[in-house]
């Protein structure tokens, strides 16, 4: 495809309630989307880096910077005809930055996937039509108000529970809804990297609550670590933010640091390299799951054609738009019977609602090949 131009939007997004994890709270997302310009169709993505860089070293203000300074000049100067496949290495000069690079490469995806007619679900290889939802539930002030937001999400049909965990808020939570709503439900803990290696005994102590597994306990370099604290505890460990592509997957698993992936697209550096980590888990008999970063339609849209692939077998983190926002910028995603349907138009089967989009811009910036 000729890329036109390609256009940066600054959009920003007020959360339906604050979402407090082990690295912060969050009342308003600061979202970044892509918009890739061509002759035959307009592809559209979200950039997942948040306002600081307190989930990873990106944040949306760089990510915006290295695009229009580093990223996008490259994309262009690779030459008139563009596809998705060759976006990786068009950017691999640039080091790092891979929410930044995954949502370049995903606008000319979908641009590229509308233009053909197919939709991503089947460009990927998904074997889903519906996806079975999850929803991840922060940390809250007390134990009361944690047992009934989880009740408010299973009375809305929420397949599994994930409790986001820090020190001094986790054995006591986790054991007080498995108490109070019983065996059957799904439950897992979320830690965002908040422990170290010397909590390992204090976190085997989540280990008689039956949890799905145990997520990212400890920093995300230390993947030793993480093969340590599998062989102490009975709960599967899972690994997120120290997964970044399919290579550090592939060892992470071979030295037993992690039994279940957490695939998150942005942090892999794209759809493309998330497709492998799925790919290389599916090898190993590891199971994979999809995550979430509080994403719009936009992004929602891509993860669940991303979660119809077959090795995704555990419920994943994507939930409803009103999990979120009042107003998605797309039309809002529901959960029915505890699943989302996966889009099946071209591409990622969805784009922005313009008067919405218009009314929460705050920022555009249009950038277009030179000569």
């Amino acid at each position: 495809m000729k890329i036109e131009s390609v256009e940066l939007l600054r959009v920003g997004m007020p959360l339906v309630s604050p979402f407090r994890t082990s690295f912060g709270t969050q009342t308003l997302r600061d979202v970044l989307l892509v918009r890739v310009i061509t002759p035959e169709a307009e592809g559209w993505a979200e950039c997942v880096a948040m306002a600081d860089p307190l989930y990873s070293s990106e944040y949306a203000g760089a990510a915006h910077r290295v695009m229009a300074d580093h990223l996008l000049p490259r994309l262009f100067a690779a030459g008139g005809e563009v596809t998705a496949a060759a976006v990786a290495p068009a950017l691999a000069p640039v080091r790092g930055h891979r929410m930044a690079k995954a949502a370049v490469e995903a606008a000319v995806l979908d641009a590229e996937l509308k233009a053909a007619g197919v939709p991503l679900s089947r460009h990927l290889g998904a074997t889903q039509s519906h996806i079975v939802s999850g929803v991840s539930v922060g940390i809250h002030e007390s134990v009361p108000e944690l047992l009934n937001t989880v009740g408010g999400y299973l009375t809305d049909g929420y397949a599994r529970i994930k409790l986001k965990i820090e020190p001094g808020w986790d054995i006591e939570p986790v054991a007080a809804v498995r108490k109070h709503f019983g065996d059957d439900i799904l439950l897992q803990a979320d830690a965002n990297s908040a422990y170290t290696r010397a909590d390992a005994r204090h976190l085997a102590g989540l280990d008689p609550y039956g949890l799905l597994l145990l997520e990212q306990p400890l920093e995300e370099e230390d993947v030793a670590g993480h093969a340590e604290l599998a062989r102490l505890l009975t709960t599967p460990i899972c690994l997120d933010e120290s997964i970044v592509s399919a290579q550090a997957a592939h060892e992470a698993i071979r030295i037993g640091a992690c039994a279940i992936v957490n695939i998150k697209p942005g942090r892999v550096g794209g759809y493309l390299e998330a497709r492998r980590v799925h790919d290389v888990c599916a090898a190993a008999g590891v199971p994979v799951w999809a995550g979430g970063m509080l994403e719009t339609g936009i992004g929602r849209a891509a993860n669940l054609a991303l979660a119809g692939l077959p090795n995704f077998t555990l419920p994943s983190d994507i939930s409803g738009s009103d999990r979120y926002y009042r107003q998605d910028l797309t039309e809002p995603f529901r959960v029915t019977d505890g699943t989302i349907p996966v889009p099946d138009a071209p591409g990622i089967g969805v784009a922005p609602i313009p008067e919405v989009l218009d009314q929460l811009v705050t920022q555009r910036e249009t950038l277009r090949p030179t000569g």
